[in-house]
């Protein structure tokens, strides 16, 4: 059986919200927020702030834009051309069912698929390049050509939405498309709703992003109080990292530089104080909104820890003892903090 607090997580995931289409999945962060108890708000550019007490001097950041996709033509047979929105690995969302959202609300739904990819017909479709120009966007309607689906009312600057497969297993594991990054906005859920359970006020802004796939979602909207900012986001597994879908990664260092040292050195003592499970990492290819929050010039320091995901913007998977030990070691800090 799942444990029912992670339906928020479930409900979240299944939300469609690639990175420009988020309006949904931030409304429901901000009616969740609201039903714990607090006053959410949204920001100018659509990001959900929350603040646990008065005058917050922490803000924890997590992003609910996704990966996806966007219409960029209607090609002579009926089927769309695309190009990508963040950074899906084309060949793990071949095959990959998909909704088509027009700017008058209808929804279709369809396919990602190989051009001509039937083995019947296409002696290279196994060892064809996986491409925008080699793919398309099969549409579940009679179309037969352009004029056809323009009469669907689809058109060029639709969003295309993939399904998650989200599963929640007895063993503690979840696997799902857009771990990256909604299993930290569960854990930011959970940090509000076990602080309210015990009638305790922090000095913390939670800041819901919704741009971080295409680089500006953590640049601006903060408290004028923040002193620090800690960054929530998957945690990197895989070759010549450290990660692991059991631990909590504090994150040293990715591609855009260090992460604040004295942040990154309070953070890995409390761990070890408290015996909760962490690695130290370093993010060969990765940025963040820490990184966002640094290069747009805001005067605060940053740190950049996360529940370990596997698989990262493909067929994602974590653990929850990964995501436990992440929100054990928000709620540790916060206490440290206020001593």
């Amino acid at each position: 059986m799942k444990h029912s607090k992670y339906n928020t997580l479930e409900k979240l995931v299944h939300i469609d919200s690639p990175s420009g289409f988020t309006h949904k999945a931030c409304k429901y962060v901000f009616d969740v927020l609201q039903s714990y108890g607090y006053n959410p708000k949204f920001t100018n550019k659509g990001a959900v702030t929350c603040d646990l007490g008065e005058n917050p001097n922490i803000a924890f950041a997590a992003h609910v834009d996704t990966l996806g996709a966007i219409v960029t033509g209607i090609k002579g047979d009926g089927t769309l051309s695309f190009s990508k929105i963040g950074g899906p690995i084309l060949n793990s969302f071949e095959a990959e069912y998909c909704r088509i959202y027009t700017l008058k609300d209808q929804v279709y739904t369809g396919t990602l698929l190989l051009n001509n990819p039937s083995v019947h017909t296409n002696r290279e479709a196994e060892s064809t390049k996986r491409e925008l120009k080699s793919m398309h966007i099969r549409i579940d309607e009679e179309v037969h050509n352009q004029e056809d689906v323009e009469g669907l009312g689809i058109q060029i600057g639709d969003f295309i939405c993939f399904d998650t497969k989200y599963q929640e297993l007895d063993n503690g594991f979840i696997k799902s498309r857009f771990m990256d990054n909604k299993i930290s906005c569960y854990v930011l859920f959970e940090v509000a709703r076990r602080l309210k359970e015990k009638g305790q006020s922090a000095p913390v802004q939670l800041f819901f992003s919704n741009y971080e796939e295409v680089g500006h979602g953590g640049t601006c909207g903060y408290a004028p109080t923040i002193q620090e900012l800690v960054v929530l986001d998957m945690g990197v597994v895989g070759g010549g990292t450290a990660g692991s879908e059991y631990h909590c990664s504090i994150c040293a260092k990715d591609s855009t530089g260090p992460y604040d040292y004295l942040m990154r050195k309070r953070l890995v003592n409390i761990a070890e104080s408290k015996n909760i499970p962490f690695k130290l990492d370093i993010y060969p290819y990765y940025g963040s909104d820490g990184s966002a929050a640094l290069a747009a010039g805001n005067d605060f320091r940053v740190a950049l820890i996360g529940p370990g995901v596997a698989a990262s913007h493909g067929m994602e998977r974590t653990h929850k003892k990964g995501v436990e030990a992440t929100i054990d070691l928000c709620l540790a800090y916060v206490e440290e903090y206020g001593r």
